[in-house]
């Protein structure tokens, strides 16, 4: 094993400056119910609105494809909680990937994650704009349109700027809320059913297995986050146990209303409405009870999913720096905690995101910004590469403390379908993404040369 440098704590204390009193009001340690929501409401963000009618053209084999997807999710899940188990620390996949192969790829693992998460809470929040501005008209003057976007970011960090405690309480007021409209269309919209609606089973003009690949190119990154209870693992009680669980238990429960909301859309709206649709859960509410009232229905389901998802990203948008600075591998300033939150990490998240936001609106480009969202998928499959193929690297050099032999198969088996679920996000993020996103990680490169050698450094001058 590479492992060098300081340790991460499991448990560290309160923030620099803190009292333990203060620290324990406001921090509290995610329970397996909180800890499943995070997964959950990462999984689920604004995406789920728009996806019946994404894979529609395709025909009811796409729900092939989801099955598919599903399994893959599942496996990489199963590893992260393997993972967890042995190694139960803040930082998921940079930690694994740290002490399997060294500081290089543990930063690589932990630059590409971050770059993830403050791109991805950008578009998040560009998107969520669009579903205010049903209940609220703000899209008609570009600064309305900014200022409600830049609100959007900032009330889940000052969620979680309160402490650990107040972004669990938000996370799971969002789960339950966003869940009830989903579960009405996904189980009630079973009682509308009726196959005519169903269309052909292929609809486009490829062969079975090109009509499976091209769905599953638009569902790939669907079962993005389901690392997020791995990554928060220090603030999970009793991690070895319940980090596994909830990631298990939120990718199912993700999968689930994935799978049984897309069955009752395509059950209930008409297959020539639904692949020219934009608002296929609008559709479907107002087939099962009549009116028009259900865009304003799934506008507020939407806009409190992606609110539920931009608290969840940006607590996890600190926390991969925040254990790569324990090691000496991000600046020290991102090592520092208040009330159980990483807050210099949420601060910079902020910022960078919201001068995304800025640009995206300002320089009437929409192509740069698309392209930047696109390179997050290939950027946020590095770390879940690395972390499999630690998981292999474990298993294969047969490391008595990391590997239980009755399991061993089994794992092996697992790792593998996991890395290979990887490598196929990867491809389906495209040639432009793959291409971008590496220049991106070579950017990171720089950064890792400067910051080993002041660690470098460090350590000569403490001799």
């Amino acid at each position: 094993m590479h492992e060098t440098g300081t340790v991460a704590p499991s448990d560290p204390g309160p923030g620099q400056g803190e009292s333990a009193q203060g620290a324990s009001r406001h921090a509290r340690r995610f329970g397996l119910p909180i800890a499943t929501c995070l997964v959950m409401g990462n999984i689920i963000g604004g995406g789920i609105f728009l996806l019946p009618a994404s894979v529609a053209p395709f025909g009811t084999i796409s729900l092939v494809a989801f099955a598919v997807l599903t399994a893959g999710a599942i496996a990489l899940a199963l590893v992260f909680g393997r993972l967890a188990e042995r190694d139960p620390r803040t930082g998921g996949p940079y930690v694994y990937a740290r002490a399997a192969f060294g500081d290089f790829a543990g930063f690589l693992a932990a630059w590409s994650y971050w770059i993830t998460t403050w791109v991805s809470n950008a578009a998040l929040a560009v998107a969520a704009v669009g579903y205010l501005d049903v209940l609220i008209p703000v899209n008609d003057h570009k600064w309305s349109a900014i200022v409600a976007a830049l609100v959007l970011q900032l009330l889940p960090a000052l969620a979680n700027f309160a402490g650990t405690r107040y972004v669990g309480a938000v996370q799971l007021v969002a789960t339950v809320l966003k869940f009830v409209p989903l579960l009405l269309v996904a189980v009630g919209g079973l009682f509308f059913f009726d196959s005519a609606n169903l269309g052909p089973f292929q609809a486009s003009d490829d062969s079975p297995m090109g009509a499976v690949s091209a769905a599953a190119a638009i569902l790939l990154f669907s079962y993005l986050g389901v690392e997020s209870a791995a990554v928060s693992a220090g603030e999970v009680r009793d991690p070895r146990r319940n980090v596994g669980r909830a990631t298990i238990l939120g990718t199912l429960g993700a999968a689930v209303v994935y799978l049984l909301g897309t069955l009752a859309v395509f059950g209930t709206v008409a297959h020539d409405k639904l692949v020219a649709s934009t608002a296929p859960f609008s559709d479907a509410v107002d087939v099962m009870f009549g009116g028009s009232w259900g865009g304003t229905a799934v506008a507020c389901a939407a806009l409190v999913s992606m609110v539920g998802a931009l608290n969840g990203w940006t607590l996890l948008s600190a926390q991969t720096p925040y254990a790569a600075a324990q090691d000496g591998l991000f600046p020290s300033a991102f090592g520092k905690k208040k009330r159980g939150v990483p807050t210099v990490g949420v601060l910079v998240t902020v910022v960078l995101a919201s001068l995304l936001t800025v640009y995206n609106y300002t320089a009437g480009s929409g192509g740069v910004f698309e392209s930047l969202v696109l390179i997050t998928t290939f950027t946020a499959t590095v770390p879940y590469l690395l972390a499999t193929a630690a998981q292999i690297y474990f298993l294969v050099s047969g490391q008595r403390d990391r590997v239980h032999r009755g399991r061993l198969v089994r794992d092996a088996v697992l790792a593998g379908v996991a890395f290979a679920f990887s490598m196929w996000l990867v491809a389906g993020s495209g040639y432009a993404a793959v291409y971008q996103g590496v220049l991106f990680l070579f950017v990171g490169v720089l950064v890792y040369a400067w910051m080993a050698a002041r660690k470098q450094r460090a350590a000569t001058e403490g001799h």
